[in-house]
């Protein structure tokens, strides 16, 4: 007593025909085909937004950090325009 072989399987066939119908087994077999392609589809599409998303965070933080960059060359060059104008403006202080 155990394990279902090739003679059960083929007498459980034989009484889901009979109960159900060739006809409506078909219909069952495929509406159950469509259900696993529907699942399948929804996972891949699932994953394609996922990357999506992660794409867009990878590229708004991209930007993010672009821009701060942008800022850190401003603060420095201005900085350094400071710098500059504070040495030209100590000659001509010791000179008065």
């Amino acid at each position: 007593m155990g394990s279902i072989g090739a003679p059960e399987l083929i007498v459980i066939a034989l009484i889901a025909l009979l109960l159900f119908g060739a006809g409506r087994i078909a219909d069952i077999g495929k509406g159950l085909g469509q259900g696993i392609k529907n699942f399948k589809q929804g996972l891949k599409e699932a994953d394609d937004v996922g990357k999506d998303a992660k794409d867009a965070k990878d590229s708004k933080d991209a930007k993010k950090a672009d821009k701060e960059d942008a800022k850190d060359e401003k603060k420095k060059s201005d900085d350094g325009e400071k710098a500059e104008k504070a040495d030209k403006a100590e000659p001509k202080a010791k000179e008065a």
